[in-house]
């Protein structure tokens, strides 16, 4: 194989990451926005004959129909390298595809039609449709399933650990202990909110209005037809949401909620990457060694978390230009400028990027093992973590000064079991509670950690671990299934 090409390339993404996400170039490489610009022109044409039935058009039969499909259908990079020399002359990369489609019509039954291609439309009526349409196929067939893969590997993980007791650290000092599973599911239940505000909330509009949005032109050909429900029903047939209010371009508002969704699941993906990171400092996490593999040029016997590095440049690139596309693309002078169409031809740079973090996040987790005896030892012993709860007690009680007390018990100093519980002995509380806090660890110090995973499963599956449907989420009381 002759690496020469991808090694002389600018970006990353077609180099020395192609392998990894040159097939979404199927959405994001500019031949693939030819060929969405062509099913955008052919289905208008289409449209325009079969569904409006305007005057001076004819039905079109199932040949024909095929024909014309097929033009999009079968589009490649011999197609590609056609529309590109049409451009040459053109100087104009829409108008290339309209004369690549009638180039294609010659000689045919549709070669008396062919001023229909392309009619009425400004070129933005075609970019936007087809940018929604990119759009829209990627985060369906590609983005989604990544994501909520994604998801149920640190749920799976989440689960498993969720009664691993574990030291918190508050501005990096020791504080209250939870477990691994608990911190996991958080990471969970953030992502799943903003993953279904994405599917749900958002949703991705088109406009086919005309050159400043009020139908000008079609109105004067034809106007007797009801262009607004026209545009209405194609734009939805295309499995988009018609915007009826724009200039000559879509105002693009859309995307932006779009990015600022995948920024913000980007973010929380940052924010876990380096807490892990962390952690595999801290050794609560081991690493699986890949054979062959060299974690440092001169230190053989490092293995670093590259994964989650990577995970975390990758992330904060693709988030500086969703960014940008947020704040930029919405803005347009007067009636039309041309600053957004240079910037919408880095969509699937941001979205490769983001791709790029969520492989390497899922690779990373793969290799993470569960040192459970590093995260025992750096709890053990840690009595000071108790200063909380008795503290907490000795204020229900009325215990004047409780704060204090533990503080000149515990701060900044080595505190011992003999030293903690020979406080909670000398409380004047009563005897039930002094003997809660006398059971307390730092091990069993965790509040609902254990049970808030278990609620959270009850939640987002219905069904409890066992697969007992209807099982009660506080203590599963109704079923034998958890044991």
């Amino acid at each position: 194989m002759d690496d020469t090409p991808s090694l002389l390339n600018i970006s990353p993404l077609d180099g020395r990451y192609a392998p990894k996400v040159n097939f979404l170039s199927q959405y994001f490489a500019e031949a693939a926005l030819m060929r969405y610009r062509a099913l955008i022109e052919i289905e208008w044409f289409i449209f325009l004959f079969n569904d409006l039935k305007l005057p001076g058009t004819k039905r079109l039969v199932a040949t024909e129909l095929r024909r014309l499909r097929s033009i999009y259908e079968d589009f490649d990079v011999v197609a590609a390298r056609r529309v590109k020399e049409i451009e040459n002359t053109t100087n104009h990369d829409v108008k290339a595809v309209e004369y690549y489609i009638k180039e294609n019509l010659k000689d045919s039954s549709l070669e008396k039609y062919l001023e229909f291609i392309h009619f009425a439309c400004t070129s933005e009526d075609i970019n936007n449709l087809s940018h929604a349409a990119i759009v829209r196929d990627f985060m369906e067939r590609e983005y989604f399933p990544l994501m909520y893969g994604l998801v149920q590997e640190l749920y799976l993980m989440g689960f498993q650990n969720k009664g691993v007791s574990m030291m918190s650290r508050t501005h990096g000092q020791t504080a209250t202990p939870t477990t691994l599973g608990k911190e996991l599911i958080n990471v969970v239940a953030r992502l799943e909110r903003q993953l279904h505000n994405l599917e749900d909330g958002n949703f991705i509009m088109g406009k086919i209005n005309g050159a400043v949005g009020n139908y000008n032109a079609h109105l004067v050909a034809y106007p007797k037809v009801d262009w607004k429900k026209a545009s209405v029903d194609f734009v939805s047939n295309l499995g988009l949401v018609p915007n009826l209010y724009t200039t000559q371009i879509e105002p693009h508002d859309c995307l932006a909620d779009t990015f600022h969704s995948v920024m913000r699941i980007n973010t929380i993906l940052l924010d876990l990457s380096r807490d892990v990171w962390t952690y595999v400092s801290l050794g609560y996490f081991k690493q699986k060694v890949k054979k062959g593999e060299v974690g440092s040029s001169t230190m053989p016997h490092k293995v670093n978390p590259i994964d989650f590095e990577n995970a975390e440049g990758n992330l904060g690139l693709a988030n500086a230009l969703l960014g940008h596309m947020s704040d930029k693309l919405p803005i347009s002078r007067m009636q039309r400028d041309l600053s957004d169409s240079t910037v919408e031809r880095n969509i699937g740079s941001a979205f490769s990027y983001s791709y790029l973090a969520y492989k390497s996040l899922l690779k990373g987790i793969s290799k993470l093992e569960v040192n459970k005896t590093a995260i025992k030892a750096d709890l053990k012993d840690r009595w000071e973590l108790l200063a909380e709860p008795i503290q907490v007690v000795m204020r229900r009680h009325g215990i004047e000064g409780a704060y204090e007390k533990l503080k000149a018990l515990t701060r900044g100093k080595t505190v011992t079991k003999v030293a903690v519980q020979k406080l909670v002995r000398s409380l004047k509380i009563p005897a039930a509670d002094k003997n809660r806090l006398l059971k307390l660890t730092p091990e069993n110090y965790v509040g609902l950690a254990e049970k808030l995973v278990d609620e959270y499963e009850m939640n987002v599956l219905g069904v409890c671990r066992s697969g007992f449907e209807g099982c009660g989420s506080s203590g599963c009381d109704g079923c034998d299934g958890c044991g």
